[in-house]
């Protein structure tokens, strides 16, 4: 992969990052025990002053938002992954074969550790 492709792929990833970081924010905070981990939040609630159907909704988000935080995490990681293996010259490379990955491939997922063929 040529430099203005690594260069394009990583605006990509960057973007992507900060957007994922952004929805994060949105239904949680960073969990300063775990270097780049997340936790999710039910929103601020007083719970000494709440009934106890405004708790009983603030747990059904805390656990809808928790489900979702892990997904969003997830991607997170992978394309710090893919950012990680821009430094390092080996971006774009399937994990499995060593061959280069399909452009559709990295233009649908700039993230993909592996070419279609070996995507399952």
């Amino acid at each position: 992969m040529n430099k203005k492709d690594l260069e394009y792929f990583a605006t990509k990833l960057k973007a992507e990052k900060a957007e994922l970081e952004h929805d994060l924010a949105e239904i949680g905070e960073r969990n300063p025990q775990s270097a780049g981990g997340w936790d999710a939040t039910s929103g601020g609630m007083e719970v000494d002053n709440a009934d106890e159907n405004e708790v009983a909704d603030k747990l059904e988000q805390l656990d809808e938002n928790t489900g979702i935080a892990t997904q969003l995490e997830k991607q997170l990681n992978e394309v710090k992954a893919a950012l990680t293996r821009i430094e390092k010259g080996t971006y774009g490379n399937c994990e499995k074969c060593g061959k280069e990955i399909e452009r559709g491939r990295l233009e649908a997922n700039p993230s993909a550790r592996v070419s279609i063929k070996h995507k399952h």
